[in-house]
């Protein structure tokens, strides 16, 4: 299920079996949508989904540590388990990036349906 970070709530990660995340870069941080999923989510998770299969891709335009950072610190905090790399693509949006996260979605949900993650 696809969900939109203002749309997505707290029912939907319990409900979940793993959730990729996905963020621009925003002034060297998360977008606003992602940091407001984050807060809406953390306390009703934070003892009810430990363990719980994460990824992350992040898109900027020049740089998109930052980002990643301030996502996996708060992630840290509810214990979810990230169990791919994160996907970092700076700069435009080539076919060799829409691939990797193709490949990145791909593999996390083989990794479900196989019971790896």
């Amino acid at each position: 299920m696809l969900l939109d970070a203002f749309a997505a709530g707290p029912e939907d990660v319990l409900g979940a079996n793993g959730v990729i995340l996905g963020t621009p870069a925003r002034f060297g941080y998360m977008s606003g949508a992602m940091k407001d999923f984050l807060e809406r989510v953390y306390h009703p998770c934070l003892d009810r989904t430990p363990g719980l299969p994460w990824a992350l891709f992040v898109k900027g335009d020049t740089d998109t540590s930052g980002a990643a950072a301030s996502v996996e610190r708060i992630v840290a905090g509810l214990r979810w388990r990230r169990v791919l790399p994160v996907l970092e693509v700076v700069g435009p949006i080539t076919g060799e990036a829409a691939e990797a996260a193709e490949e990145l979605g791909g593999a996390f949900a083989a990794g479900l349906e196989a019971g790896i993650f």
